[in-house]
């Protein structure tokens, strides 16, 4: 894996590739390769210095082995681990000769931690070279040494937004933060400048090991009043912001508390001791196994026809420039697809391709992106009203309201249009793709894509197959968000599918609490509380009352289903009341010009308050488990094929709280007996909806 080179007669290059995975990681292969060669480059007395570069194009190193992580089964087993990764990363950094590592790609986790540990970073200005520890987003912390040697080289309160936040960086950002040393323009200028470093420097060493007695954190110590106030802060913003969810953020401010008070190599044994506290928890191994390997899983398109080539999209068709067929042409354009965005007129047509302008002009004011690319995007999208300009699609995108004449009424106008070849796709969110694949000639390759708001920022693709969707439909779709860059859930068809069935019983059951007298706050405060990203009520006003009312009337029309007391409450606000949610400014809140918010009092009027009000646990467990045993139901049902996708599915699509790993994996995470138990204590006292099946008992 790592092969050492002459690049002077002083000057070593240490070069690295892992020829088995797409990316270089830090594994055991990696630990005991780089081990014995840092020993016999240690031993070479006529070595000044070492040059480290990555020959994976686009990666230095992407971080720790996950897969790794989740064999670990125990705290002495993951401490060797962690002792022999500070081992080496030590004595490279403890050196008397310089290690300068070349950052041409992704550097993050344990491969950031790996550079951090050598003496010099040099990067190339490239959009594709990234700094970051974003460890905390999978429930861990770093534990290389990040913890404790990023406060060291910047101070404390600027190391908290890449340990908590998993901040990533860029290359500019990274030299303005000092954790790394120099940026160049040119690959070839890159060891240039490295034997420039090696060259010139012969008090390279770091000043927390050369120097232990006198060194002094950046920015001021732990006890200094400014540095405190930081630990205060961060402290409830931990608390307000995760609830008590997530143990990670608070390991890393007391691994940092604790850490930055003692001499350097004491302080690693803090960090592997949360560390390992972390990998043993239940919150890492659930994140991981769905954020990381089910993500994987999903993106890796399993359920695409091994045999089938993949078949490039080239131009997508999209009907309606609403917000939703808005964005779907922006990140088509924005990934080289030619786009046509029809709407009725030119001036609908036109906005919807304004809405890719103003994301990309955001994008230009923050340095992400320059202005050839801005240009090339926009070219891209082709606003019209004319259907015979969808001549030569690979696939149209219906992104019309959620109403089947309309739909009809699109498809059948551009269809003609097509070749054989083409693919029909709706973005519906709800009206079953069987039903809308009457309105085509092409059943066999009509198919459900299922976008989410916004389109530009959500990740998930829920893909629908109708009874005839044929497997050629299928590949064409799972290679077109794999294009896009998105992550695809399949699913069967059925009334709201998989994402939309669940999500509706969250509003659903906030709005069964409301009818039990449970004052609107405690609803509110319970779902964020349970992990949720806002309360039922809240997303309610935000998807539109008047949309939710909508699509409950067209399913019971479509089913000859009777109104529920759900629907008569909807209605009712909807219709008796004019509360239709965040964009008229009246819903569940009331809305004000300046953009606060607050629960409508009018609420007590329709939903009267108990005198007498539940436990916060309780309302909790109702929201959470509401969506649970629906979930449970559509695995039955067989409308989502994996928990690995009903999980991946239920923390992009709709926020389900990523602690638990999704949805599915929440039973796991309570445990199974104890689910059981108190879904039968909410039936008993709230009703047979929350009676466990009996397929799981």
């Amino acid at each position: 894996m790592f092969t050492i080179k002459e690049l002077k007669s002083d000057i070593a290059l240490l070069e690295f590739n892992d020829v088995n995975k797409p990316v270089n990681v830090l594994d055991e292969n990696f630990l005991n390769d780089f081990s014995i060669k840092l020993d016999q480059l240690l031993n070479n007395a006529s070595l000044k210095g070492v040059v480290i570069r990555s020959l994976k194009p686009g990666c230095f190193c992407a971080g720790a082995d996950l897969e790794m992580i989740l064999k670990i089964k125990n705290s002495d087993q993951c401490l060797e681990l962690v002792n022999k990764i500070h081992s080496v990363f030590n004595k490279m950094e403890a050196s008397s000769k310089c290690f300068v590592s070349l950052i041409e790609g992704v550097t993050l986790g344990g491969g950031f931690e790996f550079a951090l540990a050598s003496h010099y970073r040099i990067a190339l200005a490239n959009p594709a070279v990234q700094f970051g520890l974003p460890e905390v987003t999978l429930g861990l912390i770093p534990g290389a040494g990040g913890t404790q040697r990023l406060p060291r080289m910047i101070g404390i309160e600027k190391s908290l937004p890449l340990l908590m936040l998993g901040k990533k960086l860029n290359a500019k950002e990274a030299l303005e933060l000092k954790v790394i040393d120099a940026v160049v323009e040119n690959e070839s200028e890159l060891v240039n400048k490295a034997v420039e470093l090696i060259e010139k420097n012969s008090d390279f060493g770091k000043k927390w090991i050369t120097n232990v007695k006198n060194f002094k954190l950046p920015g001021g110590s732990v006890f200094d009043a400014n540095v405190s106030q930081v630990f205060m802060v961060a402290s409830a913003q931990y608390k307000k912001e995760t609830y008590g969810n997530y143990p990670a953020p608070l390991a890393i401010l007391n691994s940092l508390y604790q850490g930055t008070q003692l001499p350097f190599l004491e302080s690693l044994k803090i960090e592997a001791n949360y560390f390992t506290e972390l990998v043993l928890g239940k919150v890492a191994p659930r994140m991981i196994q769905t954020l990381f390997l089910g993500m994987n899983e999903c993106n890796k398109l399993i359920r695409k026809d091994k045999n089938a080539k993949t078949r490039k999209v080239k131009k997508v068709g999209v009907l309606g420039a609403g917000m939703m067929g808005a964005g779907i042409a922006y990140v088509s354009a924005y990934n080289g697809i030619e786009v046509v965005l029809k709407d009725v007129s030119m001036e609908v047509a036109s906005s919807g391709k304004e809405k890719s302008k103003q994301i990309l002009e955001q994008l230009l004011k923050k340095g992400k992106i320059k202005p050839e690319k801005m240009e090339a995007v926009l070219n891209l999208i082709k606003p019209t009203v004319n259907a015979s300009d969808f001549t030569g699609c690979d696939l149209v995108i219906e992104a019309v309201i959620e109403n089947r004449d309309i739909k009809k009424q699109v498809i059948s106008e551009v269809e003609k249009y097509l070749d054989g070849e083409a693919v029909i796709a709706s973005n519906t969110s709800t009206l079953p793709i069987t039903g809308l694949s009457e309105f085509t000639s092409r059943k066999n390759q009509f198919i459900g894509l299922h976008f989410f708001s916004p389109v530009e920022k959500m990740n998930l693709v829920e893909i629908i197959m109708g009874k005839e969707t044929d497997q050629y439909a299928l590949n064409v779709s799972l290679d077109y968000v794999k294009q896009i860059k998105k992550t695809p859930i399949v699913v069967n068809d059925g009334r709201g599918f998989f994402t939309s069935r669940v999500f509706t019983k969250y509003i659903e059951e906030g709005v069964n609490c409301l009818e039990d007298g449970v004052a609107s706050a405690i609803i509110e405060n319970a779902g964020k509380m349970a992990g949720m990203p806002v309360g039922p009520l809240a997303v309610a006003d935000e998807v539109s009352l008047d949309l939710i009312d909508h699509i409950i009337k067209q399913t019971q029309k479509d089913l000859n289903l009777a109104p529920t007391k759900f629907s008569k409450k909807i209605h009712h606000l909807v219709h008796d009341l004019n509360r239709r949610g965040r964009k008229a400014k009246k819903g569940f809140y009331d809305y004000s010009d300046s953009g606060t918010k607050e629960l409508s009092p009018e609420l007590k009027t329709v939903f009267p308050v108990s005198a007498s009000q539940p436990i916060v646990a309780e309302v909790m467990d109702r929201l959470m488990y509401a969506q649970v045993l629906e979930s449970l139901k559509i695995m039955h049902e067989k409308i989502i094929n994996t928990k690995t996708e009903a999980d991946v599915g239920s923390i992009l699509g709709w926020g389900f709280p990523p602690y638990t790993g999704g949805v599915m994996s929440f039973i796991d995470f309570v445990g199974k007996e104890n689910f059981i138990t108190r879904a039968k204590f909410l039936a008993q006292k709230y009703g047979e909806r929350f009676n466990p099946p009996s397929y799981i008992l």
